[in-house]
């Protein structure tokens, strides 16, 4: 008796994923399916009448009970595009975010030579610029030892090793030298907000990366305070915020001395990123 197809298991699986309120059931099937098949999910349509075996039929269904309690697709097949490339994904790390693309951008338009990025998680941030900036070098910090493993296989798999290096501190209490740039996408979510945050985050994304607690600006504070110090002369810093924080977080930066603050919004129009210059 031969197994079910590729377009019959989509189909049961959409059905599932959608009564569990996953908001794009097909995508998300569709995703699933290619990476049990090992092929891109723009060639997938070319194999719906393909006959499953056996092994893959269980793999898929496993993925698809992982997806209908709300685990993040990237947590399920280990991976998430991000500026263009694939990153390592595990439950150590939040899942990169196409907003955060708004921060590499502005990181590129100018040229660095030596950058920092704090709370470094993947690595997305850090060697996406690098990738994109030959010749320059950069330290990411994080203070996970699981998510710096995760970061760390990232610069090898893109091929940075030799130009990206990871710490263990907190913030920059163990982070030597100046930098030209400064970036962090820092825990910014305060507890009140996140019952809000939607199952995929709230329940499978590690806590610590989501709220530093209080106000949701701690570790802004953190970082505001220690920039000026890291920073070289004319050296930029680029901050992801919250919607709502952009004028906190430019108050925290003017205090702590840095010049020519200014928000950038994403492609949604939402503020996403508070950059300054140090004079």
């Amino acid at each position: 008796m031969s197994g079910p197809t590729v377009r019959e298991e989509l189909r049961d699986a959409a059905g599932e994923l959608h009564r569990a309120g996953v908001d794009d059931p097909m995508r998300d099937a569709r995703v699933l399916m290619a990476a049990v098949l090992g092929i891109g999910t723009d060639r997938l349509t070319l194999h719906e009448g393909d006959t499953l075996d056996a092994a893959q039929v269980r793999t898929f269904r496993e993925f698809v009970a992982r997806r209908r309690v709300r685990q993040p697709v990237a947590q399920i097949i280990g991976h998430r595009m991000f500026w263009g490339r694939g990153f390592l994904v595990t439950p150590d790390t939040l899942d990169p975010r196409p907003e955060t693309e708004t921060l590499v951008a502005e990181a590129l338009r100018l040229p660095f030579t030596r950058m920092l990025d704090l709370g470094t998680g993947t690595g997305c941030i850090l060697l996406s610029c690098l990738a994109d900036m030959p010749g320059a070098t950069g330290l990411g910090t994080d203070i996970s030892p699981a998510a710096l493993a995760v970061a760390g296989l990232n610069a090898k798999g893109l091929g940075l090793a030799d130009r990206a290096a990871f710490v263990q501190s907190d913030w920059f209490a163990d982070v030597p030298g100046q930098f030209d740039l400064i970036v962090s996408n820092p825990p910014y979510i305060a507890p009140a907000e996140m019952a809000a945050l939607a199952p995929e985050v709230r329940d499978w994304e590690p806590e610590g990366a989501l709220t530093p607690g209080g106000d949701g600006l701690a570790a802004y504070r953190a970082i505001a305070g220690g920039a000026a110090a890291r920073l070289m002369p004319g050296g930029r810093i680029l901050l992801e915020i919250g919607p709502t924080q952009a004028a906190a977080v430019s108050a925290l930066l003017v205090r702590a001395g840095l010049a020519g603050v200014r928000v950038l919004q994403d492609l949604d129009g939402r503020d996403r990123v508070v950059a300054a210059t140090k004079p």
